[in-house]
């Protein structure tokens, strides 16, 4: 019989844990919370463990196992859900234009975090793509809080040590495609003014008046007048590489042995070495979150020892006003901001005490207007001045920031612009039944396909993203070089190593008689295409005719009609490569981000720690 009143509350107050959590999965998070508004009853119920559980299995972004296991490190399965939301756009292939290699980092997640790891260019192992190990460096992760905030590490090599290097995250939209690294301006109490802000706005969506909404303006403001806040973005170029420089230099913390441990569990299966990954995940985790939450109440021998460092940088007096000394324009145009110094008592004190160590004391107050006036006269109009900028705050700090823009591409490639700290996002496609062959491909030039033969024990290892697109009625499906692995780039990263088209069946015979396995090769379609050669110019090559194949087993190859070259591929798991792969040193934190020079050569394999043998060039 049905109720006289269909929207009661009552209906859903009847219903057991177990079966409103199922209900819930039909919920959006928003739509939970939205739900919890209506009384306190409904509060209760839809605050519940067995709710938010739900919603985080939803998300696909771990394993329902994972989940139990991430749960002990935050406060609650709601406070999971927040963190896996803010963290779900992250993960995937990033790639940049330079090195001409390839700059893939992939992400993925870790433990109740998510790690950027840098796949490094090399040639095929004995064991092949799947069983032999894949070499990678750790780039940056983000880490979940006890209340599912996150914060921002930033992973760099400089003169042998490893260290990480602490910002914040700026709000990620679930369509972002450009993960930028800036530098911040932010208040003196940064913190707590980003709490106060998330509670304003959480009682602005619950109907009651804010009474710190005076405060929150006051935050959007610059220090009280209306000026608009400097985006980092509109600095000249070698502004914000100074300033970066500047900022790392002085942000950047000792990885102690605690925290030197695994970034993510191994693969399941591996039952013992799982327990014992899990352990040390949790003890460094614990470690960096208290690293972070330490960042604004340390003493200065500590940071000038290294042993910790603040999260964010508070900015002199002088420089609220506007009166800029010699010894900050001449540090941004130096590169070591190392020195330590211990006279001044405050983060303040440190900041401005480390430029005058290793620059003297400061000119006079007309010198520093001079000296910047000079400077800034060089600057474009259309450039904003770093005086500005830094300006805006008390404080400046490393931020992750996500950006979507529109970017034009070419064969599936995007521009890039080569003056941004940026990585770019490649859309991995799952396969479909429209477009069967979608997604990341690893492979070989030769055959048989998957193992280096004996006459040529060193082949290139090369990852493929197939996607497929419409050009003048033709179905396209275009195979793009995210990473080479040879010592010297043959192809430039991005380029179209082949273009078939899906709608015209390809009557060439395949070369060969058997496969890997030395049993006959079963071709199961074949396609007409064209594969990329040399032509006019590096940028765009030329192409020449050949076929794809597609075998029983799963297995693609491209070949060249005139020269007979295959290029045979297999479908890889990425994150399951990873958790078998070895690790590597990484770059100096700026480089290690974005490697912005343009370089044909593999940079990987020179950098100070790096394991040549390992790399194996050619």
């Amino acid at each position: 019989m049905l109720s006289p009143d269909p929207c009661d509350p009552s209906l859903l107050l009847c219903l057991p844990d177990d079966v409103f959590g199922m209900v819930s999965g039909f919920l959006l998070p928003r739509d939970v919370c939205n739900l919890s508004l209506c009384c306190k009853s409904l509060y209760a119920l839809a605050s519940s463990e067995k709710v938010w559980f739900t919603q985080c299995d939803m998300l696909r972004v771990v394993p329902h196992k994972d989940l139990v296991e991430w749960r002990e490190g935050v406060s609650s399965y709601k406070a999971l859900c927040r963190f896996l939301l803010s963290v779900k756009p992250m993960l995937g292939i990033w790639v940049y234009q330079n090195p001409e290699l390839g700059n893939l980092v992939y992400v993925m997640p870790g433990f109740v975090s998510v790690v950027g790891c840098r796949i490094i260019p090399q040639e095929l192992g004995p064991l092949g793509i799947h069983d032999g190990p894949i070499l990678w460096s750790s780039v940056f992760e983000v880490i979940g809080d006890f209340d599912g905030s996150t914060t921002f590490f930033l992973h760099g090599r400089e003169e042998g040590i490893d260290y990480v290097y602490g910002g914040s995250v700026k709000y990620i939209d679930e369509s972002c495609n450009m993960l930028l690294l800036e530098v911040e301006p932010r208040e003196h109490d940064y913190y707590r003014s980003t709490l106060l802000q998330s509670r304003c706005l959480h009682e602005s969506t619950s109907g009651k008046v804010c009474r710190s909404d005076r405060e929150v303006s006051r935050l959007q403001r610059v220090n009280g007048n209306n000026e608009a806040m400097v985006p980092f973005s509109k600095l000249a170029f070698s502004d914000r590489r100074k300033l970066l420089e500047a900022t790392v230099g002085l942000v950047r913390q000792d990885v102690p042995s605690m925290a030197a441990g695994p970034l993510f569990p191994r693969l399941r299966d591996d039952g013992d070495n799982l327990k014992k990954d899990l352990v040390l995940l949790k003890e460094r985790r614990a470690h960096l979150c208290q690293m972070c939450n330490h960042g604004g109440q340390i003493d200065n021998e500590e940071i000038a020892h290294g042993v910790v460092g603040p999260m964010q940088l508070e900015l002199d007096d002088m420089r609220k006003s506007c009166i800029w000394s010699k010894d900050f324009s001449d540090l941004m145009n130096k590169g070591d901001v190392h020195t330590p110094c211990t006279k001044k008592k405050s983060l303040g004190g440190y900041f401005w005490g480390s430029f005058k160590q290793i620059l003297g004391k400061s000119s006079s107050v007309n010198e520093s207007h001079a000296i910047f006036k000079k400077l800034t006269s060089r600057r474009e109009i259309k450039h904003a001045k770093l005086e500005d900028f830094l300006r805006s705050g008390d404080a400046i700090g490393l931020t992750l920031k996500a950006s979507t823009v529109i970017l034009s591409s070419y064969r599936a490639w995007p521009n890039m612009p080569d003056n941004l700290f940026a990585l770019y996002k490649m859309p991995l496609r799952a396969p479909t039944a429209d477009q069967v062959y979608a997604g990341l491909w690893g492979g070989t030039f030769g055959w048989p396909p998957g193992k280096p033969s004996e006459d040529k024990p060193g082949k290139a290892l090369f990852f493929l993203l197939l996607s497929y697109e419409e050009s003048q009625d033709q179905k396209l499906l275009i195979a793009t070089k995210i990473l080479e692995g040879t010592n010297y780039v043959l192809h430039p990263n991005g380029s179209a190593m082949f273009t078939v088209y899906i709608n015209e069946p390809s009557s060439e015979p395949f070369p060969w008689d058997i496969n890997e396995d030395s049993l006959s090769v079963d071709i199961k379609h074949a396609f007409t295409g064209e594969g990329i050669s040399n032509g006019y110019g590096f940028r765009y090559p030329g192409s020449k005719p050949g076929s794809l194949f597609v075998f029983q087993n799963g297995v693609l190859a491209f070949v060249w009609k005139d020269s007979r070259n295959v290029l045979s591929l297999q479908r890889l798991d990425l994150q399951e490569l990873l958790k078998k792969g070895e690790r590597v040193p990484s770059l100096p934190p700026i480089n290690n981000f974005s490697y912005l020079t343009k370089s044909y050569s593999n940079v990987f394999t020179g950098f100070p720690g790096s394991s040549t043998s390992l790399l194996s060039p050619r």
